[in-house]
């Protein structure tokens, strides 16, 4: 009978776990992980899509990311659902906002890192953290759009257009080679000695990488490449 009774309830939890996932998959909620199964039952190619900017994601974007001096026009701009494996292995949702030029390259890039089971630790709008960059590299997150400028100039970025990612940023941090300013500053351990093996939860982006080797063949350049600056979270085309 315990037997029995226990069956049950493990059958009524699986039941109750794939209605939860199933509406987070239809809101797409990010940051959220949800099972394999559900992922399944959903259809993956539609966790891989693009779409026009909504209403809705414009509002997050206001005053932060879509700055009251943005220039780029909304219409150029697109939102992607993607997947990844979050540092313990399991799906979780991601969201990129990007300039349509790049959207497709998005999408075929972050559907192979996850089916090659390439951990990235968080994919939302850096709108989550008010358009904070310094903020959303911190929390080692993969973001895209941000009207800015390249920190420590006046200078548009590439991320003003949506035409940049930075992956694991906290991994992968941005160095500037006449000062030693590390950005995230919690990135510092990160930015020397990369080539020798640490044990990080998501792997170091160099030119052996999986994450190098697809933006490179999108025709994106890499930011780990430059020579007045390393940039090894950047990508952009």
């Amino acid at each position: 009978m315990r037997t029995i009774l226990l069956s049950i309830i493990a059958v009524l939890c699986s039941m109750f776990c794939k209605a939860d996932d199933n509406e987070v998959l239809r809101t797409w909620t990010p940051a959220t992980v949800v099972s394999d199964e559900a992922i399944k039952a959903y259809g993956i190619d539609s966790c891989f899509t693009i779409s026009p900017i909504s209403d809705a994601i414009f509002s997050r974007m206001q005053g932060k990311s879509f700055k009251k001096n943005c220039t780029v026009p909304r219409s150029t701009l697109r939102y992607v659902k993607v997947l990844h494996r979050n540092i313990d292995g399991k799906t979780q949702l991601g969201e990129i906002v990007c300039n349509q030029s790049i959207a497709t390259d998005l999408v075929d890039i972050f559907r192979k890192l996850y089916d090659a089971g390439y951990k990235i630790e968080r994919i939302t709008l850096v709108d989550d953290y008010d358009g904070d960059d310094e903020r959303s590299m911190a929390a080692n997150n993969t973001s895209c759009f941000n009207f800015r400028v390249v920190s420590g100039t006046t200078t548009l970025s590439r991320h003003a257009q949506g035409r940049a990612i930075d992956v694991n940023p906290l991994y992968n941090p941005y160095i500037h080679l006449n000062n030693g300013k590390v950005e995230p500053a919690n990135g510092k351990p990160y930015a020397t000695n990369r080539t020798a093996q640490r044990k990080t939860p998501v792997p170091f982006i160099d030119t052996s990488d999986l994450c190098y080797r697809l933006f490179i063949q999108h025709g994106f350049r890499w930011g780990g490449s430059w020579r007045t600056t390393k940039d090894y979270q950047h990508f952009d085309k």
